[in-house]
């Protein structure tokens, strides 16, 4: 009987733009929430709220992009190093890093001679390769991209904090404070579900996770800024 093609394809795939794409988004709802909050409860008016919100989206994009910049580059200059470091080592002793490249398959349960033969025939075709995947951990399609990292995440968090920058835009004055706190906890709920959906993660805990503890850091903020409110009358 013939055998039928079997191709698989799995979640963790999509799991490092996923988390760097709902990271951002999280953090730039979260952030332009609270500050929008915070101010709000201190009494500004609502063209302060609304300058305070555009204020924090820039802030907030420009910050994620530096630090992810700045982290993504360590992390590029780091695997650059380890790839000169590995191509003098192939040129200066192959022999010796054949055989740590067969050490490495039969500490993964493959016999001697098996070992052998596929670190012989994987440094024929791209020796430098091989030790970079087996031996680094280092593949052509995930080496760090600085200026895209940066892109991506100054986007994502850009996106998340649009959301309630425009809820509090449209909202009443009067009404701004449970309507920022129900949009954005609403769109941090859906945003949770859907990120676990396509990590086939299970949705409720991720779904709670995020509302709680968003919840938390609204109700931190808002608090702060009612007590600002109150110590600035005071004095």
């Amino acid at each position: 009987m013939p055998k039928r093609s079997h191709n698989e394809t799995h979640k963790m795939q999509s799991i490092g733009w996923l988390r760097a794409a709902v990271l951002g988004a999280n953090d730039g709802i979260v952030s332009t929430a609270s500050l929008v909050l915070g101010v709000s409860a201190s009494g500004a008016d609502h063209a302060s709220i609304l300058i305070s919100g555009v204020a924090g989206l820039v802030a907030g994009a420009m910050s994620m992009a530096a630090g992810e910049y700045i982290s993504v580059s360590s992390q590029s200059d780091t695997e650059k190093a380890a790839l000169a470091q590995e191509r003098r080592e192939l040129d200066e002793n192959i022999g010796g890093e054949h055989a740590e490249l067969a050490r490495i398959y039969i500490s993964r349960g493959l016999e001697p001679a098996l070992a052998e033969k596929v670190a012989e025939q994987l440094m024929a075709q791209d020796a430098l390769g091989a030790h970079a995947l087996d031996e680094l951990g280092i593949t052509a399609s995930g080496m760090a991209n600085p200026l895209q990292a940066a892109l991506a995440s100054a986007a994502s968090f850009a996106a998340g904090a649009v959301l309630p920058l425009i809820v509090a835009i449209v909202a009443p004055p009067a009404m701004i404070t449970p309507v920022i706190v129900v949009s954005a906890l609403l769109s941090l709920a859906l945003l949770g579900g859907l990120a676990a959906k396509i990590g086939g993660a299970r949705v409720i805990p991720a779904v709670l996770r995020v509302t709680v503890w968003s919840a938390l850091a609204l109700a931190l903020t808002y608090s702060v800024g009612h007590l600002a409110e109150g110590f600035v009358a005071k004095h």
